[in-house]
């Protein structure tokens, strides 16, 4: 149960900020997250990313006892080398890291 004073302390500061700034300070970290994958899988290590758009998913339950986890969710469009795909990139709210997958069209 080590998890659960982590999980209160990170959905505290997050009630403490407006949705804007909680996407703001996860965006870099997302976009570079997308960023390399697509240099990765289009083979091309000087492609770009741009944002296309940005979320604030809240938890299902968000209780006094049980609370859910906050994510961020990004899209962005990576370019480059004659090619262009999109990604939707996931971070918890808190987390250091995000992860990106190829988004289905």
């Amino acid at each position: 149960m080590r998890a659960w004073p982590i999980l209160l302390a990170a959905s505290s500061l997050a009630a403490c900020q407006n949705a804007n700034q909680v996407l703001d300070q996860q965006q870099a970290q997302a976009t570079q997250a997308a960023l390399s994958r697509g240099q990765f899988e289009m083979n091309c290590p000087t492609a770009t990313a741009d944002l296309l758009s940005r979320n604030l998913i809240n938890p299902v339950l968000n209780g006094p006892v049980y609370a859910g986890v906050q994510r961020t969710e990004y899209t962005i469009g990576v370019s480059g080398c004659g090619q262009r795909e999109v990604y939707i990139a996931l971070c918890q709210v808190g987390a250091v890291s995000c992860v990106a997958a190829k988004s289905r069209s």
